[in-house]
């Protein structure tokens, strides 16, 4: 009885075998090279992005404070999965250690959890903006924007301290390959051989209120932000407003809607291929698209940026 107590608590800290994109793919040469394409893009895309409106007068007011943390939690969202990813398959090596894989569950875990409550603050952000215009530099002062983004990183740690631990003390005594391409908790929590139903339970909870409490702030801003709209009489000012309101809005339906497919559908809608997908499409995909979202459809960010291409030409 003491040995196989021993042996459950020693195989929990033995190593994971990651199993991967690139074991399913024809061509996984091909697509190391695009996904290395792809994080260099969002890299540079979201770097980009920080560094115009850190350098720019006329971009340092509250909208752009959280673009650009939202663009700094994609940095370090990309980087977190997918530079081991391609090291793994440029080494031939898919063995990822538990303290690795608990590290690696924990930032993602954070940085997601970050992402959900900064979207609800920059919904609040741009309700205050177009409902309160006048009163706008006195409620969105600059502290104000601070408290905000702090907040938000910290209830992301929250989300990551509390599912991390629980998630890498399971004992884990069946198959060491999780069938993804780093370590996120259903298909780590599957590979278990105690009965996780109750955790499940409490983690589809927790993603609940994640997620509700920012879907309810966000939905709350825009109904008021459609109503004030609609009673806007110059054709302009309406035309900016939806601008502005559009962008988020998009990045708003792309990351929420993966999150809810990952951690609220139920086990019978999940498969590992399918679940493989949906992450390829928010850890890889989402953090090109935001930056390019943000920029192509923002006249201000694109004539800092004109500008100062315009100034190297000259130079």
């Amino acid at each position: 009885m003491a040995n196989t107590t021993w042996t459950a608590n020693h195989t929990g800290w033995s190593d994971f075998i990651l199993m991967g994109l690139f074991r399913r793919s024809k061509h996984p040469a091909l697509l190391c090279v695009v996904i290395f394409v792809v994080f260099l893009m969002a890299l540079s895309g979201n770097a980009v992005l920080i560094l115009l409106i850190h350098s720019d007068a006329h971009l340092h007011t509250p909208m752009y404070f959280f673009i650009s943390q939202l663009s700094l939690m994609d940095m370090v969202y990309i980087s977190v999965t997918v530079p081991r990813m391609l090291l793994d398959q440029v080494m031939g090596v898919n063995k990822i250690s538990a303290p690795e894989c608990g590290m690696q569950m924990f930032l993602y875990l954070t940085l997601g959890g970050s992402e959900f409550f900064l979207l609800a603050a920059m919904a609040c952000d741009g309700y205050v903006a177009i409902c309160h215009p006048l009163r706008y530099p006195v409620l969105m002062t600059h502290r104000v924007c601070l408290f905000l983004a702090s907040g938000c990183w910290f209830l992301g740690s929250v989300d990551g301290f509390m599912l991390t631990p629980i998630t890498m003390t399971f004992p884990f005594c069946r198959s060491r390959e999780i069938p993804h391409f780093f370590c996120e908790v259903p298909a780590v929590t599957v590979l278990s051989c105690s009965d996780t139903s109750l955790y499940e339970t409490l983690m589809y909870l927790c993603c609940v209120l994640m997620l509700l409490i920012p879907v309810t702030v966000i939905s709350s801003s825009y109904l008021l932000i459609l109503l004030t709209i609609h009673r806007m009489n110059p054709a302009e000012g309406r035309k900016k407003a939806f601008a502005t309101c559009s962008s988020h809005l998009t990045v708003v339906i792309l990351f929420y809607g993966t999150a809810i497919y990952t951690y609220m559908l139920p086990s019978s809608y999940h498969t590992p291929e399918k679940d493989m997908m949906v992450s390829v499409f928010y850890t890889i995909l989402t953090p090109v698209l935001n930056p390019l979202i943000y920029s192509l459809r923002n006249k201000d960010v694109m004539g800092v940026l004109k500008k100062r291409l315009t100034v190297r030409i000259v130079l």
